[in-house]
This record gives C-alpha cells, sequence and structure tokens, in this order.
C-alpha cells in the first residue's frame, strides 16, 4: 500500500493556524505519525486534499512537503493507528446513536408523538448518516468497527420507523 505523508511546519503565531491545519488533517481522516507529519492511504481524491492543505501552508507562511512512500518497516503499526482512528470515529457515531435512542425514549415517555418532534429526530438521523457517510469514505482499511457503527444506525433507523408509525396512528393517519 503507498500512503500519501505530509511533513509540515506552520508559524507558532497566531495559533489559529495551527488548529486550522490539525482541523482539516483530522477532517481528511489522517494520523499522525509524528508532530507534524501526517499520513493518508493514496487515493485521488486524498492527494489532492493533502495537495490544496500543503499550499494553504505555504502561503501561510509555512513550510510543506507532500510525499507518496511505502512502509518499508512498520506497516502494521501505520495500518493499526490508520484504523484506530477510525474506530474512534464509529465509536462516537455508536454513542451518538445511543444519544439519539434516549431522545426517541423520552419521546415515548413523555407522550410526544408529533409531525414537529417526528421531523426533527429525522433531521437527527440525517446527520448521523451523513457523519457515518465521511467516516465511511476514508475507512479504505475496512476497521473492525465499522460494524457495530452499522447495526447502531441500522437500530436507530429502526425505531425511527416505529416511532414515525406511532406518530402517524396519533394523528389520525393510521386509519
Amino acid at each position: 500500500m503507498r500512503w500519501l505523508v505530509l511533513v509540515y511546519k506552520v508559524p507558532a503565531e497566531p495559533t489559529r493556524l495551527r488548529a486550522g491545519v490539525w482541523r482539516k488533517i483530522k477532517g481528511l481522516g489522517a494520523i499522525y505519525l509524528q508532530n507534524s507529519v501526517a499520513a493518508l492511504p493514496q487515493r485521488p481524491g486524498t492527494e489532492r486534499s493533502f495537495r490544496v492543505l500543503r499550499n494553504e501552508i505555504v502561503e501561510m507562511g509555512g513550510s510543506a512537503l507532500l510525499l507518496g512512500s511505502e512502509v518499508l518497516s512498520g506497516s502494521a503499526e501505520v495500518e493499526q493507528a490508520f484504523n484506530a482512528a477510525r474506530n474512534d470515529e464509529y465509536e462516537e457515531i455508536v454513542d451518538r446513536c445511543q444519544d439519539f435512542l434516549g431522545q426517541i425514549d423520552k419521546e415515548y415517555r413523555a407522550e410526544h408523538f408529533t409531525y414537529a418532534e417526528l421531523e426533527e429526530n429525522d433531521e437527527d438521523l440525517v446527520k448521523l448518516r451523513n457523519w457515518f457517510a465521511k467516516v465511511e469514505s476514508r475507512d479504505v482499511l475496512t476497521a473492525p468497527g465499522k460494524a457495530e457503527a452499522t447495526a447502531a444506525l441500522a437500530k436507530c433507523e429502526q425505531v425511527l420507523d416505529e416511532y414515525a408509525a406511532r406518530v402517524y396512528a396519533e394523528e389520525g393517519e393510521g386509519r
């Protein structure tokens, strides 16, 4: 497997520049091999994104090199780190799915069976689906946490469908 490696240096001030670069690197799904050394599996989309980020770093007065490489030794460790990063993201999705299910349970306990509540919960589920799709798109090594996140998302969809049926029944559309 080939990897893209971004080696960069950002000016110390203002600190928002360093934080902005860090957020973009994390948003791409890259892992840090060391301070200011980030890596991603090489793909056309990731290369383009790293090239854009490299240019942004240079424009802010920093320096950056973008390298294409193979791991000659330690490949398993790099892949484990990449999968661990994806697993962390999947775990957060599972946690948010639990929050979502708790919210639906709260609607049942409060007997809030309205279209407004259904719409709000549907929007939350769309956000979870979109977030999952982002993580899945950068999960090129198929991290093991994906299965649990997929199951949690399916459970959310099922529970929301059941809640929707109850809303329709309460609003008179089930007849």
